[in-house]
């Protein structure tokens, strides 16, 4: 009876109005289609979110007061992007847009936030460079400058060291004297990042870029490896760790020889000892903190003749610290270094107690050294560091759902270093969108004069997430950190009420200031 209602009130209204009879009809189903078009496309996109990375959570009333003023901030940035593109923070080269970030409410409410775990980042590029510049004011600091490169050394010493003919050392102090204390500062910051006014225009590709990078690290050694120094950074950074609302580490190191004004070199067992020491005290100092551990990864340049006697070195660092060295890894860069295929033999002798944790597919190549992915899966790898090129192996990505291998993403490492410009265009989006195991991590933040993990959870959030995704996906990424963590089950569980302890005074606190 309606439906011949309907074509009774259609067809009394075509004969009043003059109206055709047909071309009412074919309204009347263009509507239903239309109507029919917009539930299909609800349900299509409905379908898309709850299969994205953190989708699956529900907020309580305390989150979702947070979580509206978050949206809110997350909104205002995208809407000024759409209004004017170039504005729109992860377009923009990270160092160009550090100040606004660093300003930004979005980026201080992420900073308060409890982020879980960093599960990637390296021994010498670590805390802050204001930090870093301090430790210079020491006493019995010798400093030369090298007349061809113009890079700085540094060296402990009671006594001048031996001169070359391209380094001839003095004072810090003097020099710092005889430059005036800002101009020197100033200077030595310069050495210590990559920080830059002009990031676009200076060091433009790959190679030229990872050279300086590499270059960093040189002008560290002699500061950070004397034996009290280190001790000291490692310490710092779990302090400014925790003053970023992370509260758990995964090191990779080199273990480098340290050594201290006696004339005493530490070996790597010792130097791990530093690690193991300063990790228990600063557990024991600091109640919320869930602890570290140690990826033992040398650079990537080991040939095959010496490899075996590096396999026995990981074998007896594990066997002296078997639950804190948390398994092995090789790093530096992969377009110029050894690929895994060659160390695949020796890495097989290993005992199946050590876990790898490889850098793989950390380049633009494609059938190149982004085999390495390859390698990383087939050797049985826990994680995958940067994992940039995974999108492009079909076969690579089943195998790391099929057995959940987390990739570490480091966003802010993967554009400074020249992967991708627009971190929108990132290729680790995809495991956003379909919750794929992930992580997001730091690599080296000293260097990009960065937090140790707020800014590039900033970054992902902005950049890598739809538009509609919130607080949700943050809060997953950080229990992920948690999840992928190299910890055995009782440990993350300790690890899971601690940082959920942290979560809720956070959560609990921002309503409270929002209401």
């Amino acid at each position: 009876m309606f439906i011949k209602g309907i074509f009774l009130l259609l067809a009394t209204s075509a004969v009043c109005h003059g109206v055709n009879l047909v071309d009412s009809f074919k309204a009347l189903r263009l509507e239903r289609e239309y109507a029919q078009y917009m539930r299909k496309r609800a349900n299509f996109i409905n379908d898309e979110e709850k299969q994205s990375l953190g989708s699956d959570l529900t907020l309580n009333d305390k989150e979702k007061i947070v979580n509206e003023r978050l949206m809110e901030l997350k909104k205002a940035e995208i809407d000024q992007g759409l209004s004017d593109p170039a504005s729109f923070i992860p377009w923009n080269h990270f160092f160009s847009v550090l100040d606004r970030i660093n300003s930004s409410e979005l980026f201080h409410i992420i900073q308060k936030m409890p982020k879980g775990g960093i599960l990637h980042a390296h021994d010498t590029a670590l805390c802050s460079t204001d930090y870093v510049v301090s430790l210079t004011y020491r006493d019995n600091l010798w400093q030369c400058e090298d007349t061809t490169t113009g890079a700085l050394q540094f060296k402990f010493s009671r006594e001048a060291p031996p001169s070359t003919d391209s380094c001839s050392w003095t004072l810090v102090k003097t020099e710092r004297e005889a430059q005036g204390e800002e101009e020197y500062n100033s200077k030595l910051r310069s050495q210590l990042s990559l920080y830059t006014t002009d990031p676009i225009n200076h060091n433009r590709d790959v190679d030229s870029i990872w050279r300086q990078f590499m270059g960093l690290f040189g002008v560290n050694s002699g500061l950070l490896m004397y034996a009290p120094v280190w001790r000291e950074y490692y310490y710092q950074f779990l302090t400014e760790m925790m003053e970023d609302g992370v509260q758990y580490l995964e090191l990779r190191g080199t273990l480098p020889q340290l050594y201290d004004l006696d004339g005493k070199v530490y070996n790597e067992e010792e130097n791990l000892q530093i690690y193991y020491e300063e990790t228990q005290r600063f557990m024991r100092e600091n109640p919320t903190f869930i602890g570290a551990k140690f990826i033992y990864a040398p650079v990537r340049v080991v040939t095959e003749p010496d490899q075996p006697a590096l396999m026995q070195k990981v074998v007896d660092l594990h066997n002296k610290y078997p639950n804190f060295m948390a398994g092995f890894d090789l790093v530096g860069q992969e377009d110029k270094g050894l690929p895994l295929i060659d160390f695949s033999k020796n890495l097989l002798s290993l005992p199946d107690s050590i876990d790898f944790f490889f850098h793989a597919g950390e380049t633009n190549w494609y059938g190149e050294t982004d085999e390495n992915l390859v390698d990383a899966v087939l050797l049985g790898t826990k994680r995958i560091g940067h994992g940039y090129a995974i999108t492009k192996h079909p076969r690579v990505m089943r195998e790391i759902r099929r057995k959940n291998i987390a990739v570490e993403v480091c966003p802010i490492s993967n554009q400074v270093l020249r992967l991708v410009s627009d971190i929108r265009n990132h290729p680790m989006i995809y495991f956003m969108a379909n919750d794929l195991p992930i992580v997001i991590s730091s690599d080296d933040p000293s260097f990009w004069e960065a937090t140790p993990l707020s800014h590039d959870f900033y970054i992902a959030f902005l950049g890598m997430t739809a538009s509609y995704h919130d607080l949700r996906i943050l809060k997953q990424l950080a229990m992920n950190s948690i999840t992928y963590s190299s910890m055995n089950r009782s440990e993350k569980d300790r690890a899971t009420k601690l940082w959920q302890a942290e979560w809720d005074k956070f959560i609990n606190e921002m309503a409270a200031s929002l209401a």
